[in-house]
């Protein structure tokens, strides 16, 4: 299992999450664990499938009704206590959500309501979670609007998402995640779909706020680069596991897992040109497979021996804080 802390503000142990489908069970996530403490920012990556959404929507309980946990914990620390937020009933889970524990969704125009403006959408926010006054609350909801440097707030405030740019409508998006200081912030994305300047600054704009709040931050992206700029520790995924974890500099100057390896390999880089690129062959397994074998990428893997058919995935420690799932993993370079 990987290594989990038990004073972290956010622990998962052990989680497995499933979809019944109608022509299968999709075995999305196995036996994951990990931790997020308080001030970090840790970067998910992998593939699109790999189960990055999935966990995410999982730790929140907002699960298709499709998607059920088969196993695991998600443990929530919180003023001395730890919380199971699997086991915790929905009317205090729904609480915690949006003030404690919020998200930042991949699609902002799909996740904002379109026939409601924009300004009342944060008042709703305020109004569930927050204290404030109703009198208050607009000038709070415009005081948001200008922290994440949307030029003309009283405008925007009474602007419908359609009205909005792509780029307005993921500060809208983040401006209603932040609006109540929460102490954990998921961020699924939150750059797609975005040009490179707008990209640079909605990531800085979030750093600056998770500093000044000290509030704990998830990326989940498939954008190396960004990771790599962003984030104090990176978690990689394939296909529903996670095969690699470690702070962002050993992890990219030392990968470990071949799959970690390959996706360097092939994340462009500003003094490489495209023939220097390695794509990765192959693809993500049938997650609907009853026959899965034990390490997922197999298939894809030029390193892989026979015991990597036959036996559960080993999570071991190769360096400080530095943690594979491989039986194979490759030599620390010198």
């Amino acid at each position: 299992m990987w290594i989990t802390d038990q004073t972290s503000l956010l622990s998962v142990r052990a989680l497995s999450v499933e979809f019944r489908t109608r022509t299968g069970v999709v075995k999305a996530l196995e036996n994951i664990s990990f931790h997020v403490n308080k001030g970090e920012t840790v970067g998910i990556v992998g593939e699109s499938g790999s189960g990055k959404s999935v966990l995410a929507l999982a730790i929140l309980g907002i699960l298709d009704r499709a998607g059920r946990v088969t196993q695991g914990e998600v443990l929530w620390s919180q003023d001395t206590k730890t919380y199971n937020l699997l086991n915790m009933p929905e009317k205090k889970l729904r609480r915690l959500r949006g003030k404690e524990l919020s998200m930042i969704f991949q699609n902002p125009r799909v996740a904002l309501n379109p026939i409601r403006k924009v300004g009342k959408q944060l008042v709703d926010v305020l109004r569930c979670h927050s204290d404030l006054p109703r009198a208050q609350l607009k000038k709070r909801a415009l005081e948001l609007l200008a922290s994440v440097k949307i030029p003309d707030p009283q405008q925007r405030y009474d602007a419908y998402p359609y009205e909005l740019s792509g780029g307005l409508c993921q500060r809208i998006m983040i401006a209603l995640a932040l609006a109540c200081s929460p102490q954990l912030l998921i961020a699924d994305e939150p750059t797609t779909g975005l040009d490179v300047t707008t990209q640079a600054t909605v990531m800085n704009l979030l750093k600056d706020l998770a500093a000044k709040q000290q509030m704990a931050t998830v990326v989940i992206t498939h954008d190396l680069a960004l990771a790599s700029e962003y984030c104090d520790r990176i978690i990689v995924m394939h296909a529903g596991h996670i095969v690699e974890s470690a702070p962002t500099h050993p992890l990219f100057t030392q990968p470990r897992h071949p799959y970690t390896a390959k996706l360097i390999a092939a994340t462009p880089e500003p003094h490489r040109g495209f023939d220097d690129l390695i794509p990765i062959l192959g693809s993500l397994p049938d997650l609907r497979r009853d026959d899965l074998p034990p390490c997922r990428f197999i298939g894809r893997c030029d390193r892989a021996i026979e015991i990597c058919q036959q036996q559960p995935l080993p999570h071991q420690q190769v360096d400080a804080d530095h943690w594979v799932g491989c039986w194979h993993p490759l030599e620390k370079w010198t």
